[in-house]
This record gives C-alpha cells, structure tokens and sequence, in this order.
C-alpha cells in the first residue's frame, strides 16, 4: 500500500471520527488544529488497529508521528 493510499484511509477515518466533510482535511495541519481530542485519539488508534491490521501499541510510535495526517500515513507505511 502507498502512503497516499494510506492518507486517503486516514482521512476517511479522521472525517468520520470528527463528523467532518473529508475534503476539509488537511493532511499537513496537527490532529489537535483538526478537533482531535483525546477520545479521537483512541478512537483513531483503534481505527488505525483495525483498518491495517497493526497493533499500535507494540509500535514505536512517537508524538511527532502522530503530529498530522501526513506523517502518520508515513509511519504507517514505514510498518506495512
């Protein structure tokens, strides 16, 4: 999977989990900018788990990772 196949899966997921029309996102803008609180963030993490078969906790996922869309889908495809 390439990571703007990865991107376009996230950002249905965030759009969903923020009830937001998927072309307002922008991947390059921080989760926080984006309405994500912590709640959205388990609810991503979970989503995550699910939609690319990873468990993300056994990953070494950093805060800078999970900084905007952009390098989420490039840590998520670094593990693919």
């Amino acid at each position: 999977m390439t990571k703007k196949e990865v991107e376009e899966k996230l950002i249905d997921g965030v759009s969903e989990i923020l009830s937001i029309d998927r072309y307002s996102v922008d991947v390059d803008m921080p989760f926080k900018e984006l309405g994500l609180d912590s709640l959205g963030f388990v609810e991503m993490l979970v989503f995550i788990e699910k939609t690319f078969n990873l468990n993300m906790v056994e990953t070494d996922l950093t805060k800078k990772d999970f900084e905007t869309l952009n390098s989420l889908a490039a840590f998520i495809t670094s593990k693919l």
